[in-house]
């Protein structure tokens, strides 16, 4: 096959799609991975083919929209805020996803841009949608997030309740993407977005764990298919490790990393954390986008910058994220207790999926600094949690999602490829 993937956003969005990329040209299909040329060097380094679709956004630029973004508290002007950001470069988007669908057999695209199904079915190319939280997934069985879905009704008035929920998420996201970018799809001659949650594609991989994640006994229509996760990691850092391992004297420490998340005031932050640590207690404190400085000075703090999880959390007794999907992925794997500080969108999610799992908890953002050292108290007592993370490390690393994932995509071309040639009248011109 000849793939196209694409993806927008953060590492969590990226490196997952690189992971099934690489998985697909190792079973001999060609692949070419659309996006931004922030990610070339992390694409082209893993041995993929890049092409460039959209002008370039610079780390500046995206810390500028990731901090707009958390200072907005409703998910759905959340999402409006992620096209808003993205209008002026949609033209050409959909200018050069048009052109790279010419000699394409397969088109997959995260969530976020919904207009790459309209612009694949002009093409006649199959369309498939990457899933990274499986939350997104609908199901008369269970509310969108957030929403409430009285128990103390009878199961049949529950379930109707329940779908009409999602289909009135579904107009309200539909309706949110439409208001926001109709002008550039009216002027490509695309038609307007349509049942976001519902049917995004015919061929959903939700790309998180089967076993550990797909609700039990809930109705899910035949086109989400669970595959587990697809993770890449960058190549490990031979210097920094050593540093790690004179800084921990082979004692696991804990490992605090916010991931994208952005702060104004990082410094204030990062100095709160000093009064409030204890000195005779060492931590891993990673960067991130938000830039923590390194203001320790007796050297139980240790500030690092860019390192693949899997690396870093080898040193981790425990780590504290922000419930980044990728993020979460990486701990879990890492079979490591966790501490969430949720940020923004689908966080929270992840942190109660966490919770579910029993592999840690959660805390607010305002005062992580001060109740860090008593949350890390709190999980080291129990160790309940630290034994279910090493349950579920074994778990994951039974499953192989690229492997899976690949199943389901080259079985989906071929029954779309039968079904064009049975009916020919329903290819689009331009194939």
């Amino acid at each position: 096959m000849r793939v196209i993937l694409t993806s927008h956003g953060s590492t969590g969005d990226i490196y997952p799609v690189i992971a099934l990329a690489v998985a697909l040209q190792k079973a001999g299909h060609h692949v070419r991975f659309a996006t931004m040329p922030h990610y070339q060097a992390d694409i082209e380094a893993a041995g993929i083919e890049f092409l460039p679709l959209c002008p370039n956004w610079e780390q500046a630029d995206l810390s500028y929209w990731m901090g707009r973004l958390q200072k907005i508290r409703t998910p759905i002007y959340q999402l409006r805020e992620i096209y808003v950001g993205a209008k002026a470069y949609i033209p050409e988007m959909i200018s050069r996803m048009d052109a790279a669908l010419a000699d394409a057999d397969l088109l997959v695209s995260s969530y976020l841009f919904p207009m790459n199904k309209s612009i694949a079915d002009r093409r006649g190319v199959p369309f498939a949608t990457f899933a990274f939280a499986h939350h997104v997934i609908p199901s008369p069985d269970y509310p969108p997030e957030n929403l409430p879905s009285p128990r103390w009704l009878p199961q049949n008035l529950r379930r109707a309740w329940n779908r009409w929920l999602w289909k009135t998420a579904n107009a309200v996201v539909d309706r949110v993407i439409n208001n926001t970018i109709r002008s550039h799809l009216d002027n490509a001659g695309l038609p307007k977005v349509r049942s976001f949650f519902s049917a995004p594609a015919e061929r959903v991989l939700v790309a998180v764990s089967d076993e550990l994640m797909r609700p039990r006994d809930a109705e899910i229509h035949d086109r989400f298919r669970f595959t587990g996760y697809c993770r890449w990691q960058a190549p490990e850092d031979p210097k920094l490790e050593t540093e790690l391992r004179e800084f921990t004297q082979g004692e696991p420490v804990p490992v605090l990393t916010f991931g994208s998340m952005v702060y104004d005031n990082a410094g204030e932050y990062m100095e709160r954390l000093i009064r409030a640590w204890p000195q005779n207690k060492k931590i891993i404190v990673q960067r991130g986008w938000a830039q923590f400085p390194a203001l320790a000075e007796d050297g139980h703090i240790k500030v690092i910058g860019k390192v693949s999880h899997d690396q870093l959390f080898r040193h981790a007794s425990a780590v504290i994220h922000h419930g980044g999907a990728g993020t979460t992925a990486s701990a879990l794997h890492a079979g490591k207790p966790q501490i969430v500080v949720p940020h923004i969108g689908d966080q929270n999610f992840f942190g109660s999926e966490v919770e579910r799992l029993g592999c840690g908890f959660r805390i607010r953002k305002n005062h992580w600094p001060e109740q860090l050292h008593n949350a890390l108290t709190r999980l080291a007592v129990q160790p309940i949690h630290a034994q279910n993370a090493l349950k579920v490390q074994t778990t994951l690393l039974k499953e192989n999602g690229p492997a899976r994932a690949i199943e389901e995509l080259e079985r989906y071309e071929r029954e779309s490829r039968a079904a064009r040639s049975q009916n020919p009248r329903e290819n689009f011109v331009g194939k």
